[in-house]
């Protein structure tokens, strides 16, 4: 064959005419293909379904799945035989041939019976693409009188995803579902699964009854597993008396037992409203203020028009914390995250604990930040658990003796951030505007060009922020304040063992300087110490993570002037290439020090540390080229989000 039958078509294209480089005839294939389908040309097996012969083609099954494959051409009996027997429902098995030979399967068409059928037909023969379209296709339509089969078949087969959402439907439409006809066939391990969860949420005397209803519907399980899953000590003492009592399906001691716990323990298991993600300190959800002055102020969604006269709820601080402010949501919700707005139109900050109960008998202290200084939004992250009031009880302001809070928000969110010893351990940059964080000392042409997130248009005459060296430093505080220093405050105190700083590099020039940190701007903590070195650019620093409310940074020398130059900071650093580098360099630092207190050989010595230099030169440049990088992707990043 000449080379020239492999050369590709050329030409010039007609005008108007799309280009196509493809047949693209998929439909075609896939009608003609269907047409194949329970037709008996070229069959070289049937299926018995419920005494109905259905002709089906060994080679399209197999290629199709797996479980066929096994079956048709494993070495199994079925390998040789002609007519295969099985116990499946005929019109999903119908449905799965359809499905295996064409690609399509209109769901619109089949009952709800046969959906759950042919979902199981899926998973048993692997067809997880088919499983999980009808998984998908089962949530647009999920409703009362399909949730509880469902429900029973996503967790027969493992549907994760779909397990969820019904477990999550049914706890919104707790007292509906209970009184469904439905709810007699749910199975024993589903009724278990929906009863232990906080979060189904109704009367306990409805589930009780509903539980008894189901039992005499289905006498042949273990009924008293089953009620051991309903919450005796959340009814009142009628209901425990008048109706379990005389349903007889529990023992007596069961009764006293659930009405000591009701009068003598601390915490009761309460069930909760579960609202993801929707903030339930709102009127929509009849919450209200009903202790603190100007009550109407703090839920009325307003975080833009407050002044000093105006716009915040508030309490009046005493020396014995007595006093607060008092929300009531309208029913027992399951929260884990609080976010509050402080009264922030000038420096003055705050201290206070948020304490949470469901009864207003037993609080629950899950915010203590009485010993920080806090300002603006507060975001506050704690354990999941059913609330019904949120206390909020300020115990300092720099200012005067008045707690002054402007909006709150309560809400469940799934993934909230690591907290450590009450405090959030943040993996992204807090130290920004939007996060609340303010520069209050230091010499720059734009307020807060250190946090506004630009380490890119910065020359001789702007982009950075400075001190005169020997008269000044530069404190990075998390929170706002009156101060003499440089500060960037961020609203709260924040877990922290990361900085990334950079430092004005247009020319050669380096620089010396040390960072300290605080929790009450008093005593202070040296974790970066940089004065014996010749530091430039950019900089990682990791340390041991700790409660950080205030960041001090000192500049102690410049090779150029007398002044002390930083253009940006992040507090934690979100450069982790930045941080695998310094960490490669603080463990080379290690292991030349571990050399030297073994005493090594000096020709040996001479070449580890030639060794470890090499190392420290090469990090460097690599180092170099990830910021560079880092900058290029950013600022496009940046340009992208403006546009």
């Amino acid at each position: 064959m000449s080379s020239q039958s492999h050369r590709k078509m050329s030409g010039t294209r007609l005008p108007n005419k799309p280009r196509s480089d493809a047949v693209e005839l998929t439909e075609l294939f896939s009608a003609q293909m269907a047409q194949l389908c329970l037709n008996e040309d070229y069959s070289d097996v049937t299926f018995i379904v419920e005494n109905q012969r259905l002709p089906a083609h060994r080679v399209m099954l197999a290629a199709r799945s797996e479980y066929f494959r096994a079956l048709l051409y494993g070495g199994l009996s079925e390998s040789t035989q002609k007519d295969i027997h099985l116990k499946v429902p005929v019109e999903a098995f119908k449905a799965l041939l359809r499905y295996i030979y064409s690609g399509h399967l209109s769901l619109s068409q089949m009952d709800e019976d046969n959906i759950l059928d042919t979902l199981g037909l899926a998973n048993q023969y692997g067809l997880t693409e088919l499983e999980l379209a009808i998984s998908d296709y089962l949530v647009q339509y999920l409703a009362l009188n399909n949730a509880c089969a469902i429900l029973d078949a996503a967790r027969l087969y493992n549907l994760e995803k779909l397990t969820k959402v019904c477990l999550t439907f049914m706890d919104r439409n707790a007292a509906d579902i209970l009184q469904h006809e439905t709810f007699k066939n749910l199975s024993k391990e589903s009724l278990e699964e929906i009863l232990r969860r906080d979060s189904f949420f109704a009367p306990e005397v409805q589930i009780f009854l509903a539980v008894w209803v189901w039992g005499k519907l289905n006498r042949n399980v273990d009924l008293q597993s089953v009620v051991s899953y309903v919450r005796l000590p959340l009814m009142n003492l009628d209901h425990l008396l008048q109706v379990v009592r005389p349903s007889g399906i529990l023992d007596p001691n069961k009764l006293l037992d659930a009405i000591e716990e009701q009068s003598t323990s601390k915490y009761l298991k309460y069930r909760a409203a579960l609202w993801p993600k929707e903030n339930v300190a709102t009127a929509k959800f009849a919450s209200r203020t009903i202790h603190g002055e100007c009550p109407t102020q703090l839920l009325n969604g307003d975080i833009t028009s407050y002044d000093m006269e105006k716009g915040y709820t508030r309490h009046c601080i005493s020396d014995a914390n007595d006093s607060g402010i008092v929300v009531e949501l309208g029913t027992i919700c399951l929260i884990n995250h609080i976010k509050i707005l402080l009264w922030d139109r000038d420096n003055r900050a705050y201290s206070y604990f948020i304490e949470v109960s469901a009864n207003q008998i037993q609080w629950d202290r899950v915010i203590d930040y009485s010993q920080y200084h806090c300002r603006s939004w507060q975001y506050l992250y704690f354990q999941a658990r059913p609330v019904r009031y949120i206390k909020l009880v300020g115990t300092h302001n720099t200012v005067n003796k008045v707690f002054h809070v402007v909006s709150l928000e309560a809400m469940h969110i799934m993934n909230i951030p690591r907290v450590v010893e009450g405090i959030v351990a943040p993996t992204g940059n807090v130290a920004t505007i939007e996060m609340g964080a303010v520069v209050v000392d230091g010499v720059s042409r734009t307020r807060n060009a250190l946090l506004n997130g630009n380490y890119v248009d910065y020359d001789w005459d702007s982009g950075y922020t400075c001190h005169q060296l020997g008269s000044g430093e530069i404190l990075v505080r998390l929170e706002r304040i009156n101060t003499t220093h440089f500060c960037i405050p961020l609203a709260q105190p924040y877990y922290v063992g990361s900085m990334r700083l950079l430092l004005w590099d247009c020319d050669d020039r380096t620089y010396s300087f040390y960072i300290e940190t605080s929790t009450n701007q008093k005593d202070w903590t040296m974790v970066i110490d940089k004065r014996d070195e010749q530091a430039r650019s950019w900089q990682n620093f990791t340390f041991t993570a700790r409660p950080v409310v205030f960041i001090r940074i000192v500049g102690t020398r410049n090779t150029a002037n007398e002044i002390f130059h930083c253009v940006h900071l992040e507090c934690p650093s979100e450069d982790p290439n930045s941080l695998l580098i310094e960490n490669e360099k603080q463990r080379l630092a290690e292991d030349k020090k571990q050399l030297k207190l073994n005493d090594t050989e000096p020709s040996t010595s001479r070449e580890i540390s030639n060794n470890i230099n090499s190392s420290r030169h090469s990090g460097e440049e690599r180092e170099k080229s990830i910021v560079e990088e880092d900058v290029l992707v950013q600022f496009d990043n940046n340009s992208m989000d403006e546009q």
